[in-house]
Protein backbone atom coordinates (compact mmCIF):
# COMPACT_ATOMS: atom_id res chain seq x y z
CA UNK A 1 0.00 0.00 0.00
CA UNK A 2 1.05 3.76 -0.51
CA UNK A 3 0.47 6.90 0.75
CA UNK A 4 -2.11 9.29 -0.34
CA UNK A 5 -3.60 12.76 -0.36
CA UNK A 6 -7.20 13.16 0.44
CA UNK A 7 -8.76 16.73 0.68
CA UNK A 8 -12.10 19.01 1.71
CA UNK A 9 -13.84 20.57 -1.26
CA UNK A 10 -15.62 23.97 0.66
CA UNK A 11 -13.55 26.20 2.61
CA UNK A 12 -10.40 24.03 1.67
CA UNK A 13 -10.29 24.35 -2.29
CA UNK A 14 -12.80 26.23 -3.19
CA UNK A 15 -14.13 29.64 -1.66
CA UNK A 16 -17.59 29.05 -1.64
CA UNK A 17 -18.62 29.27 2.25
CA UNK A 18 -19.51 33.08 1.65
CA UNK A 19 -21.56 32.53 -1.22
CA UNK A 20 -23.13 29.25 0.25
CA UNK A 21 -24.12 31.72 3.08
CA UNK A 22 -25.59 34.96 0.57
CA UNK A 23 -27.20 32.48 -1.03
CA UNK A 24 -29.18 30.51 2.07
CA UNK A 25 -29.88 34.16 3.97
CA UNK A 26 -31.49 35.43 0.18
CA UNK A 27 -33.68 32.13 -0.09
CA UNK A 28 -34.86 32.10 3.51
CA UNK A 29 -35.35 35.97 3.10
CA UNK A 30 -37.67 35.47 -0.12
CA UNK A 31 -40.09 33.25 1.72
CA UNK A 32 -40.78 35.59 5.01
CA UNK A 33 -37.97 34.94 7.33
CA UNK A 34 -35.59 37.64 8.69
CA UNK A 35 -32.35 35.76 10.05
CA UNK A 36 -29.59 38.16 11.14
CA UNK A 37 -26.50 37.68 9.83
CA UNK A 38 -25.06 35.87 12.18
CA UNK A 39 -27.64 33.10 12.28
CA UNK A 40 -27.13 32.57 8.29
CA UNK A 41 -23.34 32.48 9.00
CA UNK A 42 -23.89 29.65 11.55
CA UNK A 43 -25.84 27.01 9.03
CA UNK A 44 -22.39 27.26 7.08
CA UNK A 45 -21.59 23.52 6.74
CA UNK A 46 -24.64 21.74 8.28
CA UNK A 47 -27.07 20.01 5.78
CA UNK A 48 -29.37 21.90 3.90
CA UNK A 49 -32.99 21.10 4.99
CA UNK A 50 -31.93 21.33 8.25
CA UNK A 51 -30.20 24.74 8.19
CA UNK A 52 -33.29 26.02 6.58
CA UNK A 53 -35.74 24.67 8.38
CA UNK A 54 -34.09 26.19 11.55
CA UNK A 55 -33.50 29.54 9.68
CA UNK A 56 -37.16 29.46 9.07
CA UNK A 57 -39.06 28.07 12.09
CA UNK A 58 -40.75 24.83 9.99
CA UNK A 59 -39.87 21.74 10.12
CA UNK A 60 -37.07 19.37 8.22
CA UNK A 61 -40.09 18.09 6.19
CA UNK A 62 -42.22 20.97 6.01
CA UNK A 63 -43.14 22.14 2.11
CA UNK A 64 -42.13 25.30 2.48
CA UNK A 65 -38.56 23.93 3.83
CA UNK A 66 -38.61 21.73 0.61
CA UNK A 67 -39.69 24.92 -1.33
CA UNK A 68 -36.63 26.61 0.22
CA UNK A 69 -34.24 23.73 -0.95
CA UNK A 70 -35.73 23.80 -4.32
CA UNK A 71 -34.94 27.57 -4.77
CA UNK A 72 -31.51 26.98 -3.51
CA UNK A 73 -30.58 24.06 -5.66
CA UNK A 74 -31.76 26.09 -8.55
CA UNK A 75 -29.61 29.34 -7.97
CA UNK A 76 -26.56 27.45 -6.91
CA UNK A 77 -25.10 26.65 -10.83
CA UNK A 78 -25.87 30.59 -11.76
CA UNK A 79 -25.11 32.48 -8.24
CA UNK A 80 -21.66 30.18 -7.14
CA UNK A 81 -20.95 27.34 -10.01
CA UNK A 82 -20.79 30.27 -12.84
CA UNK A 83 -17.87 31.60 -10.82
CA UNK A 84 -16.49 28.86 -12.43
CA UNK A 85 -12.18 29.18 -11.40
CA UNK A 86 -12.25 32.09 -9.76
CA UNK A 87 -13.73 29.88 -7.06
CA UNK A 88 -10.60 28.73 -6.41
CA UNK A 89 -8.16 29.57 -3.26
CA UNK A 90 -4.88 30.99 -4.00
CA UNK A 91 -2.47 28.44 -5.30
CA UNK A 92 -4.89 25.50 -5.46
CA UNK A 93 -4.43 24.43 -9.22
CA UNK A 94 -1.02 24.83 -9.00
CA UNK A 95 -0.50 23.08 -5.75
CA UNK A 96 -2.58 19.83 -6.88
CA UNK A 97 -0.31 19.50 -10.15
CA UNK A 98 2.58 19.65 -7.76
CA UNK A 99 1.53 16.77 -6.18
CA UNK A 100 0.31 14.88 -9.30
CA UNK A 101 3.89 15.24 -10.57
CA UNK A 102 5.20 13.83 -7.64
CA UNK A 103 3.47 10.79 -8.42
CA UNK A 104 0.64 11.12 -5.04
CA UNK A 105 -2.83 9.58 -5.59
CA UNK A 106 -5.08 11.99 -4.74
CA UNK A 107 -9.16 12.53 -2.96
CA UNK A 108 -12.04 14.08 -2.22
CA UNK A 109 -13.72 12.77 0.91
CA UNK A 110 -16.11 15.86 0.71
CA UNK A 111 -20.03 15.83 2.36
CA UNK A 112 -21.37 17.38 -0.55
CA UNK A 113 -23.68 14.97 -2.63
CA UNK A 114 -21.78 13.18 -5.92
CA UNK A 115 -23.42 15.76 -8.27
CA UNK A 116 -23.32 18.43 -6.20
CA UNK A 117 -18.88 17.72 -5.80
CA UNK A 118 -18.72 16.66 -9.17
CA UNK A 119 -20.32 19.92 -10.62
CA UNK A 120 -18.12 22.15 -8.24
CA UNK A 121 -14.93 20.37 -9.39
CA UNK A 122 -15.75 20.27 -12.83
CA UNK A 123 -16.41 24.24 -13.04
CA UNK A 124 -13.20 25.08 -10.83
CA UNK A 125 -11.26 22.85 -13.53
CA UNK A 126 -9.44 20.22 -10.87
CA UNK A 127 -12.04 17.29 -11.53
CA UNK A 128 -9.22 15.71 -13.76
CA UNK A 129 -6.55 15.97 -10.89
CA UNK A 130 -8.46 13.75 -8.28
CA UNK A 131 -8.09 9.70 -8.56
CA UNK A 132 -10.83 9.36 -6.40
CA UNK A 133 -14.17 11.53 -5.33
CA UNK A 134 -15.91 9.80 -2.06
CA UNK A 135 -19.11 11.96 -1.02
CA UNK A 136 -21.76 12.30 1.91
CA UNK A 137 -24.57 9.89 -0.25
CA UNK A 138 -21.99 7.51 -0.92
CA UNK A 139 -21.23 5.89 2.87
CA UNK A 140 -23.55 4.69 5.58
CA UNK A 141 -22.40 7.62 7.72
CA UNK A 142 -21.08 11.34 6.98
CA UNK A 143 -18.17 13.10 9.21
CA UNK A 144 -17.52 13.10 12.00
CA UNK A 145 -17.43 9.38 11.28
CA UNK A 146 -14.21 8.03 9.38
CA UNK A 147 -16.57 5.98 6.48
CA UNK A 148 -15.44 8.32 3.48
CA UNK A 149 -11.87 8.83 4.43
CA UNK A 150 -11.84 5.19 4.86
CA UNK A 151 -13.61 4.50 1.19
CA UNK A 152 -11.09 6.99 -0.01
CA UNK A 153 -8.06 5.05 1.19
CA UNK A 154 -9.65 2.02 -0.01
CA UNK A 155 -9.99 3.37 -3.81
CA UNK A 156 -6.78 4.72 -3.67
CA UNK A 157 -5.08 1.36 -2.06
CA UNK A 158 -3.20 3.35 0.39
CA UNK A 159 -2.20 3.01 4.00
CA UNK A 160 -4.43 5.74 6.84
CA UNK A 161 -0.84 5.89 8.80
CA UNK A 162 0.81 7.10 5.89
CA UNK A 163 -1.68 9.09 4.14
CA UNK A 164 -3.23 12.89 4.78
CA UNK A 165 -6.35 14.64 4.99
CA UNK A 166 -6.56 18.21 4.64
CA UNK A 167 -10.14 20.44 5.64
CA UNK A 168 -10.57 23.75 7.12
CA UNK A 169 -13.13 22.58 10.05
CA UNK A 170 -13.15 20.68 13.39
CA UNK A 171 -15.27 17.94 11.71
CA UNK A 172 -12.56 17.11 9.03
CA UNK A 173 -9.75 17.10 11.96
CA UNK A 174 -12.58 14.50 13.80
CA UNK A 175 -12.75 12.38 10.86
CA UNK A 176 -9.56 12.18 9.62
CA UNK A 177 -8.56 11.39 13.11
CA UNK A 178 -10.86 8.18 13.55
CA UNK A 179 -9.55 7.03 10.25
CA UNK A 180 -5.63 7.26 11.38
CA UNK A 181 -5.22 9.86 8.80
CA UNK A 182 -2.38 12.94 9.42
CA UNK A 183 -4.25 16.11 9.01
CA UNK A 184 -3.45 19.65 7.52
CA UNK A 185 -5.99 22.32 8.76
CA UNK A 186 -5.99 25.19 6.70
CA UNK A 187 -7.20 28.67 9.27
CA UNK A 188 -8.63 30.73 6.13
CA UNK A 189 -12.05 28.31 5.56
CA UNK A 190 -14.90 27.65 8.28
CA UNK A 191 -13.15 27.54 11.30
CA UNK A 192 -10.02 29.38 12.80
CA UNK A 193 -7.16 28.11 13.72
CA UNK A 194 -7.32 27.88 17.85
CA UNK A 195 -10.33 25.26 16.93
CA UNK A 196 -8.46 23.07 14.27
CA UNK A 197 -5.61 22.96 16.43
CA UNK A 198 -7.79 22.33 19.41
CA UNK A 199 -9.39 19.78 17.57
CA UNK A 200 -6.13 17.83 17.38
CA UNK A 201 -5.01 18.96 14.11
CA UNK A 202 -1.18 17.83 13.33
CA UNK A 203 -0.21 21.21 11.38
CA UNK A 204 -2.80 24.57 11.03
CA UNK A 205 -1.54 26.34 8.16
CA UNK A 206 -2.65 29.68 6.55
CA UNK A 207 -2.27 29.29 3.05
CA UNK A 208 -2.86 26.20 0.12
CA UNK A 209 0.99 26.74 -0.75
CA UNK A 210 1.48 25.76 2.99
CA UNK A 211 -0.06 22.77 2.65
CA UNK A 212 1.69 21.48 -0.28
CA UNK A 213 5.00 22.01 1.99
CA UNK A 214 3.72 20.06 4.59
CA UNK A 215 2.41 17.09 2.64
CA UNK A 216 5.83 16.82 0.19
CA UNK A 217 8.09 17.68 2.93
CA UNK A 218 6.20 17.21 6.45
CA UNK A 219 6.82 20.72 7.82
CA UNK A 220 6.02 24.27 5.94
CA UNK A 221 8.86 26.00 4.51
CA UNK A 222 8.19 29.39 6.38
CA UNK A 223 6.17 30.02 9.32
CA UNK A 224 2.94 30.85 8.12
CA UNK A 225 0.76 29.16 10.67
CA UNK A 226 -0.80 32.21 12.04
CA UNK A 227 -4.52 32.63 13.13
CA UNK A 228 -7.49 33.52 10.94
CA UNK A 229 -8.74 36.98 11.08
CA UNK A 230 -12.52 36.61 11.24
CA UNK A 231 -15.36 38.56 12.18
CA UNK A 232 -17.62 35.34 12.07
CA UNK A 233 -19.50 34.12 15.11
CA UNK A 234 -18.44 30.76 14.11
CA UNK A 235 -17.57 28.25 17.15
CA UNK A 236 -15.10 26.08 15.49
CA UNK A 237 -17.94 22.98 15.74
CA UNK A 238 -20.31 22.97 12.52
CA UNK A 239 -19.55 20.15 9.67
CA UNK A 240 -18.63 21.12 6.58
CA UNK A 241 -21.09 21.82 3.87
CA UNK A 242 -23.45 18.67 2.38
CA UNK A 243 -24.23 18.29 -1.20
CA UNK A 244 -27.52 19.85 -0.30
CA UNK A 245 -25.36 23.17 0.90
CA UNK A 246 -23.34 23.02 -2.73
Amino acid sequence: MTSAFVFDIDGTLADTPSAIAELIGDVVRGLGADPSHADVLATVGKPLEASLAGLLGTCVHDTVTAEAAARYRRRFTTDVLSRGPELLLPGVAEGLDRLRSAGRPLGIATSKIYASAHALLDATGILNRFDTVICHNMVERGKPHPDMALRALADLRAQASLSWYVGDTVTDMTMARAAALRTVAVSYGVDTAEALAAAGADHVVADFPSVIDVLLRGTPLTARVTPRATTRTLTGTSPEPTGALS
